[in-house]
């Protein structure tokens, strides 16, 4: 994962102090590509210990078409639980202690932190228990699996990923085969508005690559979850249409360091990559949208230890 490093490297020397949305703070470049070919190992993070089912979860989770977070809850991932959190915490309903900036909170005040987890255990115990409460507060809106399996402009709906797999297997040629997560009739009402905006499949030489475009790039939390989520989702179409795998392309817009993981980022660059893992998928019989967690292995996969960082929500 070279390349990834030297991202953090590019952006922690060139880059440019901004303010954001959350308050936190910035270093930012704009505009950067990695490329990774997947013939020579899954690119998971060795330089820091990545949780792949996590990964593989959240894709089967946007695979389905499901847009409510109760289904990550009941899986263990806890991925999306801070933006359902937010939904809550922030509606007239709610009458609980005060959590605004829960997330910059929870990293600098250990009391607040204990009040905070208080709260979010007794947010996803209802969501479990509630069906009502769950799909007010858990669901969160029309993102990336809504835009996937039902893009909608209001007078129909596509599922894109089942006319991309179409696509593939009968016009291989074909420069359309494209999927947006990007859909500005919708945007407005999604938690969180996507930063893997828009992905685009290539087919050469019997191998299937993809490039995705990302308008909003987290390098030290996000991204590494970004490059493996998509080696995945490259993986599992082109089993579903009988290709190899080639390349991942991934292009960033808005590419950052937020200012409290600088410090994180400068010990991952102190760490020597080691040898990629291999992704062994069982399943033989099952189209993509039947796939469970335990149907996506990892082999070899020993990386160094993990590194914490607070999320900016």
């Amino acid at each position: 994962m070279k390349q990834y490093l030297e991202l953090c490297k590019h952006v922690l020397e060139t880059g440019e102090k901004k303010e954001d949305r959350t308050g936190t703070g910035t270093i930012s470049v704009f505009g950067y590509q990695m490329r990774f070919d997947l013939n020579e190992g899954f690119p998971l993070m060795t330089t820091k210990k990545t949780a792949f089912r996590l990964i593989s979860s959240e894709l089967l989770w946007f695979l389905k078409g499901d847009t409510n977070v109760k289904t990550l809850i009941e899986d263990r991932n806890p991925i999306w639980d801070e933006w359902a959190f937010e939904q809550w915490v922030t509606s007239s309903e709610y009458s609980g202690p005060d959590m605004r900036d829960f997330g910059r909170r929870a990293a600098k005040e250990p009391e607040f932190a204990a009040v905070y987890k208080v709260e979010m255990d007794a947010f996803k115990k209802r969501v479990v228990e509630d069906e009502e409460f769950a799909a007010t507060y858990a669901d969160l809106g029309p993102v990336y699996g809504k835009q996937w399996r039902s893009w909608s402009n209001g007078e129909q709906s596509i599922d894109q990923i089942a006319n991309l797999i179409e696509g593939i297997k009968n016009n291989p040629d074909s420069r359309r085969h494209i999927v947006t997560a990007w859909n500005p009739s919708e945007v407005e009402d999604m938690a969180l508005p996507p930063c893997h905006a828009l992905f685009q499949f290539y087919v050469a030489d019997g191998k299937l690559s993809c490039q995705l475009y990302q308008r909003s790039a987290d390098i030290f939390l996000g991204v590494p979850f970004n490059i493996a989520s998509y080696a995945l989702l490259v993986h599992l179409i082109a089993h579903e249409c009988e290709l190899g795998v080639g390349e991942f392309v991934h292009t960033l817009g808005d590419a950052h360091i937020y200012a409290n993981h600088v410090n994180q980022v400068n010990e991952q660059l102190t760490r020597e990559p080691r040898t990629l893992p291999t992704l062994k998928l069982n399943i033989e019989g099952k189209s993509i949208f039947e796939l469970e967690t335990q149907d996506i292995e990892l082999e070899n996969y020993e990386p160094h230890p993990k590194i914490k960082a607070p999320i900016a929500v």
